[in-house]
């Protein structure tokens, strides 16, 4: 018989993008957007995305020889400010965790120089040891950075 735990945690992750706040939930809410910071490296997967209130996200990718799949329910959702989803997580087809995301989203400054302030908050639990809490906020960090990538590429183009 396997060892069974569940460890609980709480992270907030802050982030400043020099985007306007439209831009910035645009790129939670359009897929082609968010396919170019969510996901594996090499874009490779599935990904299926209903951004609505009841609606749900599927994604799925290999990574080194596992399969990882994320599944999500839109919760709440206010345009241009705030996103509330629950997730799991499985890797091979064994659940690793369920999670409570808030994503809030706030402008700063006026005018064409408008940037955004994002805290992502996650509570979640982490089960059986198959991931932890460091392991995810150190990958979501990773996620919200690909983000900024992906907001400051689209100015330069």
């Amino acid at each position: 018989m396997s060892e069974r735990s569940a460890t609980h945690a709480t992270f907030v992750i802050e982030r400043t993008y020099d985007a306007a706040p439209s831009r910035v939930f645009a790129a939670w809410a359009d897929k082609s957007a968010k396919g170019q910071w969510f996901g594996p490296p090499d874009g490779g997967g599935s990904h299926e995305l209903d951004f609505s209130i009841g609606g749900r996200e599927h994604f799925e990718a290999s990574v080194g020889s596992a399969l990882y799949s994320y599944d999500a329910l839109y919760e709440d959702i206010v345009p241009d400010e705030r996103i509330v989803y629950t997730y799991n997580m499985h890797r091979d087809g064994t659940r690793m965790s369920v999670s409570v995301s808030t994503v809030e989203i706030v402008g700063q400054g006026h005018g064409q120089g408008q940037g955004t302030h994002l805290r992502y908050t996650e509570q979640g639990v982490f089960l059986d040891g198959i991931d932890t809490p460091q392991e995810r906020e150190h990958g979501t960090a990773e996620l919200l950075d690909k983000l900024g990538e992906a907001l400051a590429e689209r100015v330069r183009a």
